[in-house]
């Protein structure tokens, strides 16, 4: 943004710190009644023709926009990846292991990243892997943590599936 001395234009629209318009204003004008006020006069719309300024006390304009992207920051949440490996013939015992910590990221608000990579000749037999990740998205979407975001899709010799919760917290 364009302060005071640094605005090389020759007329812009002027805005007063109240909102009032005062039109299109020689520069010199413009940079006597933020003087007058005490105030800084800031370019708040450089493209427009003529250019807009605004007459504000630029501290505390930039306080409190600091202050409002803080607050953003500090309500935004972050999504986080967590993967869970898995392969091509695991035994039912260990799917429910993998699944019982896929659960666990997913009530923690996790999207969870199911991958399950084919070794040797397994990958002649894909679908055998992608019955295998649609049965751990079954049991996760009964559980009612889950749902499938991506389905499971070959990408080379490993197949990806990624799951995200239902009610993030």
């Amino acid at each position: 943004m364009q302060l005071n001395h640094e605005i090389r234009d020759k007329e812009v629209r002027l805005i007063g710190p109240d909102g009032e318009q005062f039109g299109v204003v020689p520069i010199q004008d413009a940079q006597e009644r933020a003087m007058a006020l005490n105030l800084d006069l800031v370019k708040i719309a450089p493209t427009a023709k003529p250019p807009v300024c605004k007459i504000i006390d630029y501290g505390k304009y930039k306080f409190e926009t600091a202050k409002r992207e803080k607050e953003q920051r500090k309500n935004q949440k972050i999504v986080n990846i967590k993967e869970v490996k898995v392969s091509a013939n695991i035994d039912d015992h260990d799917l429910d292991t993998k699944l019982r910590n896929a659960l666990k990221f997913l009530q923690s608000g996790d999207k969870v990243k199911v991958s399950l990579r084919f070794r040797g000749r397994e990958i002649a037999h894909a679908s055998l892997g992608e019955k295998t990740l649609l049965r751990f998205a079954e049991k996760i979407t009964s559980a009612e943590a889950g749902t499938i975001e991506k389905a499971p899709k070959l990408e080379g010799r490993q197949m990806i599936m990624f799951i995200a919760p239902t009610t993030p917290k």
